[in-house]
């Protein structure tokens, strides 16, 4: 994988302002995200499609908004166990806390704890394992492909570093993201385009080197020695 390329890229298309810009505009709002998460999974597309112009324009909006949703629901299942879990966890603390009780607020505090280390350990798996599934839905434009989890856990499974470092470089794109803070408040909005874009090329890259590196089939016969 070329981790710096997923960082450089952007800046390599003579109107990435002008893109990027168009993303951080509709990354002021909620709704907004929507469209910018279809554009990093065209992003996605195109790296595993080896196309010349990797950051895409705005022309397809429309499409942009239907694969922007499809993806929010493919994180949302990968993710769903995280957030019952959590609401478990909050949950019993605060029906403890209502009975007022120091053994069974402790006894409680002990069961969300264990609950914690579930969900963090869940969720380093999830955010190894969502980008491959994004990335396979990305390469067939099929929404199933998502969930054809044997093949997605054997892409993973198979490429635990490749995965490793798009995890890292998810977290250094948030980092990036959370830079835009700083910036009076303003920045974390292109900064968000950005990382979007960071995510995008890094799920590409992910998906063809977990299909180049896939095992020779045993019965397909080795060619002969010279």
């Amino acid at each position: 994988m070329d981790f710096g390329k997923a960082f450089s890229f952007v800046f390599e298309d003579e109107d990435w302002i002008k893109k990027v810009g168009i993303g951080a505009l509709l990354s002021l709002t909620i709704i907004g995200l929507i469209p910018v998460l279809g554009w990093g999974l065209e992003i996605t597309k195109r790296v595993i499609k080896k196309e010349e112009e990797v950051l895409p324009d705005w022309d397809d909006f429309g499409g942009y908004i239907t694969r922007g949703f499809l993806t929010f629901v493919v994180a949302f299942v990968y993710t769903l166990p995280v957030t019952l879990v959590s609401g478990c966890g909050s949950g019993l603390t605060a029906a403890a806390s209502s009975y007022g009780e120091d053994a069974l607020y402790t006894a409680a505090g002990i069961v969300t704890a264990c609950l914690s280390c579930l969900t963090f350990i869940y969720s380093i798996a999830a955010y190894m394992v969502l980008p491959a599934a994004i990335a396979n839905y990305a390469a067939t434009d099929e929404f199933g492909a998502a969930f054809k989890f044997g093949e997605i856990f054997k892409m993973v499974k198979e490429n635990l570093g490749t995965y490793g470092m798009v995890l890292l470089g998810g977290i250094v794109a948030s980092l990036v993201s959370g830079v835009g803070v700083i910036a009076c408040g303003i920045g974390i909005f292109i900064t968000m385009a950005y990382a979007m874009a960071i995510n995008g090329h890094l799920w590409g890259q992910a998906y063809d080197v977990s299909k180049s590196a896939s095992p020779v089939d045993p019965a397909e016969p080795l060619p002969a020695a010279d």
